[in-house]
C-alpha cells in the first residue's frame, strides 16, 4: 500500500508521520506501521509556519512524491482551535489537489495507544488539558471506547470507580494535573502530547475499511466547545 500522510496539530506539538504497513520506526511505544516521524514541540503555536515545511521535508527525506500518497489522515480533535484549523486546512487542500481520500482520527484514540509496554492497563483515560480543571477526555477498556469524548471539569469524584480498581492509566496533558489534584500514587499518570506516530496504525486500519470522510468540503474537526476569544 502507498503511504498515508498523518497530520497532528491539536496541541503545541506540530507533528507529521508517514504510515506504511509493516514499518516499525524505533520508538518507546512499540507502535507499528510508521515509516518516519517529524515533529517539534514549542511553547508557542507555530504550526502555520512549520506544518507545510515538515510535510515537504518528511516526503523528501523518504524519496516520496506527493502523488505517491494514498490518503491523508488528520487528527480530528478536540484540542487547540488554531491548531485544528491549520491542520484541517492543510489536509483538505492536499486531498483536493491530489484527489485522494481524507481519514479522520480521533485525537483521544491516537493518544490512548501511546503507551510503553510497562504502562499498559485495563483502563486507559486520555486527558487533554482544556485549562483550569477542565479536560477533554474519554475512557477505553481493553482498547475499546466505552465512554465517548467529552469535556469534563475534574473533581475528587472524577473516575472514582476506575481509580479504585488500581488498574488505570491516565495519559495526556491533563493527566499529571489530575494526579497532583488527587495526590493519587496508586494509578499511572503520564504527561504526553498527541503525536502523529499514534495515528499510523489507526489510519492504516481505517484505509483498509474505506473509512473515509464522505464530504471533504464540509468536514469540520471536533472542537467540542464553541470558540471564545481570550
Amino acid at each position: 500500500m502507498k503511504p498515508i500522510l498523518c497530520i497532528e496539530t491539536t496541541s503545541t506539538n506540530c507533528s507529521v508521520a508517514l504510515a506504511v504497513e509493516g514499518s516499525l520506526l524505533p520508538n518507546n511505544y512499540g507502535l507499528k506501521d510508521c515509516l518516519d516521524l517529524l515533529e517539534d514541540n514549542s511553547d508557542n503555536y507555530q504550526h502555520g509556519e512549520r506544518l507545510h515545511i515538515f510535510i515537504d521535508e518528511i516526503l523528501k527525506r523518504n524519496s516520496i512524491d506527493r502523488s505517491d500518497l494514498t490518503a491523508v489522515a488528520i487528527s480530528s480533535g478536540p484540542g487547540s482551535y488554531t491548531g485544528l484549523r491549520i491542520g484541517t486546512a492543510a489536509a483538505k487542500g492536499l486531498c483536493y489537489a491530489l484527489d485522494i481520500p481524507l481519514i479522520s482520527i480521533d485525537t483521544v484514540n491516537s493518544l490512548s495507544v501511546m503507551l510503553e509496554p510497562d504502562q499498559q492497563a485495563s483502563y486507559v483515560v486520555p486527558m487533554i488539558d482544556a485549562r483550569r480543571m477542565e479536560v477533554y477526555t474519554a475512557v477505553f477498556q481493553d482498547h475499546n471506547l466505552i465512554t465517548p469524548v467529552n469535556a469534563m471539569i475534574l473533581d475528587t469524584n472524577s473516575y472514582q470507580d476506575i481509580r479504585k480498581g488500581k488498574d488505570a492509566v491516565f495519559i495526556g496533558s491533563g493527566a499529571t494535573k489530575f494526579r497532583e489534584f488527587l495526590q493519587d500514587n496508586t494509578n499511572k499518570y503520564i504527561d504526553r502530547l498527541p503525536s502523529a506516530i499514534g495515528m499510523c496504525s489507526l489510519a492504516m486500519a481505517a484505509h483498509k475499511k474505506s473509512d473515509f470522510v464522505k464530504e471533504v468540503a464540509y468536514y469540520e474537526p471536533l472542537y467540542l466547545k464553541e470558540f471564545k476569544a481570550g
